[in-house]
């Protein structure tokens, strides 16, 4: 029969084009053959010289994987099973991103940047990691060049399973927050989460996910740790801004266009290929109403609590959302529980444990009741011990901190989690097998690996990984941060943009007028890992970016506007200081600048119990916080008498709800946006583009209204009213001419 494939030769690798069929890719010196079959060409990774189901490009992914697990050892199951730490490429220094280069550092190796870690061979090799988490990437080229020395590695080991690299979201301007690693890649940037909200058009999100995974997928990324779909209904949780916000509708919404832009590759017939980005979820059953607001990254945040008995309206985002696609693909490929302790709701074991170890929650009703039969992978680090301190960025094995690590792979198992964020070891794994096994039987645990093994392995062959897991870097250059991609993000910031208030039509200012753009001073809080900031001027990007469309002057006096801007007030809800001085730790979270006294929170917490305290309650009622930022109110205060009559405009970067009414009578206009460019914001203060978005929050009249609302319940606070007469709840905007009232806030009009 006639061959209906021909070969092509790039740099490092080789490409079989299959007539009619599937690309092939393989390393220049690989091991692994091809067998040609009817004409066509077949890698033979197993060097048989006979083809099994598994190599057959033309069975399906669940055909595939069902063959490929069977044949996999326990050892190799456990492999797939884990999901690497952060992996910073190159890998400087000795800190958490850190590795080493033939026992060297990478400055004293000499290594290429896409060179491979010490770590990073041995996690392949020995333990056989085949999942990634990708952070940060020097660029394009070091990411080409060390996902394909990473897929040459992988596919001359065992079976030949490729590597299935994933990052978190990178696409943002934020996108160096501090529990991602900074992108290097010159990616296109967009709205974040709740900036796209702001938009309320569902079809830039998924615009967003057609162009944004084409990008991941030439950066060798086939799975997104994300959208993070949380319900937000509790305004002070540190993780408000990466969600979609409240309103159901919208979020369920948003959530589809997400994964439907992400996972599918036109013109395939079930919607996976070679375009196609898993989606991976997050965080189920919703990490929104965190008590009090507090995060469960620590001890003192690990509780989510339902005061409203609105359990079910958080699992909305999943069953209406990201479960029921309108795409071919169907459903999230992949979904990550939270840390929390969702308290109270295990009406059928009356367990209180983190989600990922919850058999009612997990197996019950993801997998049962609802159906889900996708990966479940858990949040980083569940496994391991907690720290010393409530405060402290460790393990975070909430509710079964008494179980060894092995116990608690364990359990995780039993609940129906198929893998392990942030652990590269497999020895936790193998010894909870055989701690399975004793339990269990050897026939019934070799059967929930293999369970496991298939879902896991759908996923790499449904992104056509198997196949071809190659970069070419030509391609690649020329996909990373395309113009049209750079483009339509660069439109998602400024239709994000929300205008607040302009007395008097300050706005739009006049190009090339003269502005006076102050600094700002931040004093010490505790970071994302626990540690200490150290005290902060900062000059704003906008006064850096201001000079390509207004004259900046040094000295007020000389300005003919003042320019503000401020950040929504800074604060954290636990206090080492406290806790030495013989409190219990807990301290409100203010959404406010000045000094806040909790007189209106609860007496006694809703939830509690932890090793490292001897008491349930962690109530902080009467005790008193201030924002870390209290001097941007002062700015802005100042300003006013600075400039007497003459316009004072507040440009805010919210990251959390804020009580408006400390600042809003001192500005003649007020903008909000939630992660954008400097650049961005000035072309809506200058109005070279008019602002249409819309507030996909709620603006609190004050810090009661914030205590005595519920943490499950959305829409249940008490709104500002500024001094024009406006309203700051959900859906409220306004363009140069007046209140936004369009068929945006018609269709997604806040529920009464």
């Amino acid at each position: 029969m006639e061959n209906k494939w021909k070969e092509e030769r790039k740099d490092g690798f080789r490409l079989i084009h299959n007539e009619g069929g599937k690309t092939l890719g393989l390393a220049q010196e690989s091991r692994v053959g091809v067998i040609i079959q009817d004409g066509l060409a077949f890698k033979d990774f197993l060097g048989t010289g006979e083809l099994v189901p598994y190599e057959d490009w033309r069975l399906s992914a669940q055909e595939r994987a069902e063959d490929l697990a069977a044949r996999l050892s326990v050892e190799d199951i456990a492999g797939l099973m884990l999901y690497s730490a952060h992996q910073m490429v190159p890998a400087k220094g000795t800190g958490p991103f850190g590795g080493t280069y033939g026992g060297l550092s990478f400055q004293e190796s000499g290594a290429e940047p896409w060179e491979l870690t010490d770590q990073q061979i041995k996690f392949l090799e020995e333990d056989r990691v085949r999942h990634v988490l990708v952070t940060g990437l020097q660029d394009t080229e070091t990411a080409v060049k060390w996902n394909n020395a990473l897929q040459a590695l992988a596919e001359g080991i065992g079976f030949g399973i490729p590597a299935n690299n994933s990052s978190d979201p990178r696409h943002g301007v934020g996108s160096d927050a501090e529990y991602m690693a900074a992108a290097g890649e010159p990616i296109s940037k967009w709205a974040n989460g709740i900036g796209f909200t702001a938009t309320f058009d569902p079809q830039i999100v998924k615009d967003f996910g057609k162009m944004g995974s084409k990008e991941y997928r030439a950066l060798g990324i086939a799975t997104a740790l994300s959208p993070q779909i949380d319900l937000n209904t509790e305004p002070r949780w540190m993780r408000f801004s990466d969600t979609f916000g409240e309103h159901t509708q919208l979020a369920c919404a948003m959530a589809k266009a997400y994964c439907d832009g992400f996972q599918t590759t036109e013109g395939s017939e079930d919607g996976w290929g070679e375009d196609s980005v898993n989606a991976m979820v997050k965080h189920f059953p919703g990490g929104g109403p965190c008590e009090a607001g507090r995060d469960a990254h620590y001890g003192y945040g690990k509780f989510a609590v339902y005061p409203g008995g609105n359990f079910a309206e958080h699992l909305k985002p999943f069953t209406q959302g990201a479960f029921a696609l309108e795409g071919g693909t169907g459903c999230a490929s992949a979904v990550m529980p939270y840390y929390t302790i969702s308290y109270g709701q295990d009406q059928k074991n009356g367990e209180n444990v983190g989600n990922s170890f919850s058999k009612y929650l997990i197996g019950d009703l993801l997998r049962e009741e609802l159906g889900y039969d996708g990966v479940v992978c858990t949040d980083w680090g569940i496994t391991r011990d907690e720290g010393k301190t409530e405060e402290e960025f460790a393990g975070k094995c909430w509710g079964v901190e008494n179980l060894t690590e092995a116990q608690r792979h364990l359990k995780a198992l039993e609940a129906g989690v198929d893998q392990f964020g942030g652990n590269n070891d497999a020895a936790p794994v193998l010894e909870a097998y055989r701690m399975g096994c004793a339990k269990y039987g050897h026939e019934a645990m070799r059967k929930r690996f293999e369970r496991s093994a298939v879902r896991l392995l759908k996923n790499i062959f449904r992104t056509g990984l198997f196949e071809n897991p190659y970069l070419d870097l030509e391609h690649s250059l020329e996909t990373v941060g395309n113009p049209a991609y750079v483009a339509r993000g660069y439109e998602s910031q400024l239709r994000s943009i929300v205008l607040l208030k302009n007395k008097n039509h300050v706005l739009p200012l006049r190009e090339k007028m003269r502005v006076y753009i102050p600094n700002r001073h931040i004093r010490p809080y505790r970071n994302f890992m626990s540690g200490m900031t150290e005290d902060r001027v900062v000059t704003p990007g906008g006064r850096r970016a201001a000079a390509d469309y207004f004259e900046v002057v040094e000295r007020p006096e000389d300005a003919d506007a003042a320019l503000c801007f401020i950040e929504s007030p800074i604060s954290v809800g636990y206090s080492p200081e406290d806790r030495e001085t013989g409190g219990n730790g807990y301290v409100p979270i203010t959404l406010q600048y000045r000094p806040y006294t909790a007189e209106h929170a609860r007496a006694v917490s809703l939830a509690g119990g932890d090793p490292l305290e001897s008491f349930t309650n962690r109530s902080y009622r009467g005790k008193s916080n201030t924002a870390a930022n209290e001097e941007d109110l002062d700015l802005v205060i100042r300003a006013r008498q600075q400039m007497g009559e003459k316009p004072v405009i507040v440009s805010m970067t919210v990251r959390n709800p804020a009580v408006m009414g400390e600042l809003e009578p001192y500005a003649d206009a007020i903008i909000v946006e939630f992660g954008v460019s400097p650049c961005a914001v000035l072309d809506v203060l200058s109005g070279r583009f008019e602002p249409s978005g819309l507030l996909p929050i709620q603006m609190p009249a004050n810090m009661e209204t914030v205590e005595e609302q519920a943490e499950d319940v959305a829409f249940d606070m008490e709104c500002y009213q500024d001094s024009e007469g406006h309203r700051y709840d959900f859906a409220f905007g306004m363009n140069y001419e007046g209140v936004i009232a369009d068929e945006r806030t018609e269709k997604y009009k806040r529920p009464e």
